[in-house]
């Protein structure tokens, strides 16, 4: 936990930036996996992480920006809870650590939000993500689940992601710390990868990293050799040689905040001649995005940079021909690199997605639809502190390649005689993280090997 300061300055700000009315917060409950009483891991609403401090369920807050009240709302634990959790400081106890001197039972939220909209007071609640947060705005509010993101705040999202973008340097220290542990995942994989081995077991040890550390996963293990599945979560496969291995994984540490990284490397040694001919264009891409990285870039910019290079490595090896400016502009390149360059990381690995990509990324400014372009979730000008991920690929994914070929679509671009060799290929990306500074960009965490030379030399 930070220390009481920095929760009471956080709140502050957010009082001077939304007004009036009342500021509502949605903590998590325990969630069952198939029964009630055994639950998923549980994990706190990040923004109420953010401005409260408090990483226990049941718990939900107000601020109240008119009367200047600061209340948590919760119910201590019984004899009953005490007995199969253990002792635990009181609601009180906790509150205090952050600043808050108000708390009461959980019913009387209902109370007091009710008898302020009967003032007519404004209520100010974050878009909900989870259904047990419909079903509170349904009880506390009466707004329906279905109008529940309509009703959404828009002002109290705008305030939030204004804070919660720029990370202080408290922040930081502790986003590198997860990063560190996030490239030591990556490591053991790349140690321990041998043909004959299930991706469960890779998938295990990586976890096995976070866990010991003190942490969690900050979001499930990608763990595979079919890379051209982009968020590939199934680990039933056996590495066997002439295999990649894609794997993106990251740490979350005690405090929630977040790594995220990616490596692809053989199962081999070494890569074989195909393989280091598509994973190098990639890394040109890569390096080629982290060059732009400053200041007044536009985020946008330096992925249509990274997809200029992936254009012309795929046009020197005859996947692609004709002009690749205009290629690039129509979206031609997105055959090979559908996702985007990056996104914002930080207690959420994909941070504040739940408040909306338009405002986190695009700092209210609409997003493309084209193909590839509208997967990019961060295209605004970068600013100091923002803290990123840079992570271009090249898959081959075969249903889209049939898509593409039966349309004719882009036949001016592309070359699909030469693509339909490369069908079975899958797909590789490197990811690293990296914090904007006043005069560039700064590396976070320590790097681990991502040159064809470094890679085959940690095999």
């Amino acid at each position: 936990m930070f220390s009481k300061e920095t929760y009471i300055n956080r709140r502050n700000k957010l009082k001077s930036d939304v007004q009036p009315g009342i500021l509502l917060f949605l903590g998590n409950d325990e969630s069952g996996m198939n029964y009630a009483d055994n639950t998923y891991h549980f994990r706190q609403d990040s923004t109420f992480l953010y401005f409260f401090g408090s990483d226990y369920a049941g718990l939900n807050a107000i601020i109240d920006i008119d009367e200047n009240r600061e209340i948590i709302f919760g119910d201590e634990l019984t004899i009953d809870h005490i007995v199969w959790m253990g002792t635990q400081p009181t609601i009180k106890e906790k509150s205090e650590h952050v600043g808050i001197h108000e708390t009461a039972p959980a019913a009387q939220l209902k109370d007091y939000l009710q008898a302020a909209m009967a003032k007519g007071r404004k209520i100010h609640y974050l878009p909900p993500y989870r259904p047990e947060h419909q079903v509170k705005l349904f009880e506390l509010l009466n707004i329906v689940p279905s109008q529940a993101n309509a009703g959404q705040s828009i002002d109290f999202v705008k305030a939030v992601v204004n804070q919660r973008n720029y990370k202080s340097q408290e922040e930081i220290v502790l986003i590198e710390d997860a990063v560190n542990i996030t490239a030591d995942m990556h490591l053991a994989a790349m140690k321990m990868a041998r043909a004959g081995m299930k991706e469960s077991e890779i998938a295990a040890a990586v976890q096995q990293v976070a866990i010991a550390a003190g942490g969690q996963l900050s979001f499930p293990v990608i763990a595979t050799i079919n890379g051209q599945t982009l968020h590939n979560h199934y680990h039933g496969n056996t590495l066997k040689s002439g295999d990649m291995l894609l794997l993106d994984c990251g740490a979350e540490n005690s405090m929630h905040y977040a790594g995220d990284m990616s490596s692809t490397f053989p199962v081999d040694k070494t890569f074989t001649t195909r393989q280091k001919e598509i994973y190098q264009i990639a890394l040109n891409a890569h390096e080629a995005a982290i060059e732009m990285l400053a200041p007044g870039v536009k985020f946008k910019d330096i992925h249509l940079k990274a997809g200029r290079t992936i254009a012309e490595g795929m046009k020197e090896l005859g996947f692609m021909k004709g002009n690749l400016d205009e290629a690039v502009q129509q979206g031609a390149h997105a055959l090979f690199f559908q996702c985007g360059l990056g996104h914002m990381m930080g207690m959420d690995v994909h941070d504040m997605e739940n408040l909306g990509e338009v405002y986190v990324g695009y700092n209210g400014e609409p997003k493309s639809t084209q193909f590839g372009l509208k997967s990019l979730r961060l295209g605004r000008e970068l600013e100091e502190n923002f803290v990123l991920t840079i992570e271009p690929g090249i898959y081959f994914i075969p249903e889209l390649i049939d898509m593409w070929k039966a349309e004719n679509r882009f036949a001016e671009f592309i070359n699909y005689d030469k693509v339909e060799q490369y069908k079975d290929f899958g797909g590789c990306r490197n990811e690293e993280d990296f914090l904007i500074t006043k005069d560039g960009a700064r590396l976070l965490g320590k790097p681990i090997p991502k040159t064809i030379a470094d890679v085959e030399a940690m095999r």
